[in-house]
């Protein structure tokens, strides 16, 4: 009869391999609750709107807020990351 003791060593080191491995990517994948998030510059003009403010202006504005809009990419801009100057002041 052979003697398996020489199977049961790298069985051994899969195993802790995964273990750590698994710990380590749940480890990861954890989210920290106690780091704040920063705040953008849209968050701060509209502290009262959690769901966001839209940057498309409705209303008749000067061709120097339009191309201080194109210039800032309004258009592409998605809550919370909206630049400033996508509102008029």
């Amino acid at each position: 009869m052979m003697h398996k003791t020489g199977q049961i060593a790298p069985a051994l080191a899969c195993a802790a391999l995964a273990v750590m491995l698994a710990s380590a990517a749940a480890r990861s994948a954890a989210t920290r609750v106690d780091e704040p998030k920063p705040v953008t510059a849209a968050e701060q003009l509209f502290p009262d709107a959690p769901d966001g403010v839209d940057p498309v202006v409705t209303g008749p504005v000067s061709t120097a807020f339009r191309q201080r809009q194109a210039t800032a990419a309004c258009d592409r801009a998605v809550w919370p990351d909206i630049p400033a100057e996508c509102y008029p002041r």
